[in-house]
């Protein structure tokens, strides 16, 4: 009988321990779910702000007379695509 109660009780200890530890990895999944979130945020905001400053390059560029060809025809390209998101909108605000 004695052997039996030991049994219990170690089961019983290493169920409590992996209770323990799948609390800390329940604790550490969140914490990386968090982490990924905030890591994804901050990506989004710096390719935000990489296009930003190479389309300021463009223009200074443009302002300067340094584009080369290629240069100039993709900031032509937005340029003119610009416009036309232009005039969409002008086009819903008259209607």
């Amino acid at each position: 009988m004695p052997e039996i109660e030991e049994n219990i009780k170690r089961v019983n200890t290493k169920l409590q321990q992996l209770l323990k530890q799948y609390q800390q990895l329940q604790k550490e999944n969140e914490r990386k779910r968090l982490e990924i979130v905030e890591l994804k945020e901050t990506k989004e905001k710096q390719t935000k702000q990489i296009e930003e400053l190479q389309q300021q390059i463009m223009i200074v560029k443009s302002a300067a007379g340094e584009m080369n060809p290629v240069d100039k025809k993709e900031f032509e390209k937005h340029i003119n695509q610009y416009i036309k998101e232009i005039d969409k909108c002008i086009g819903l605000l008259s209607e």
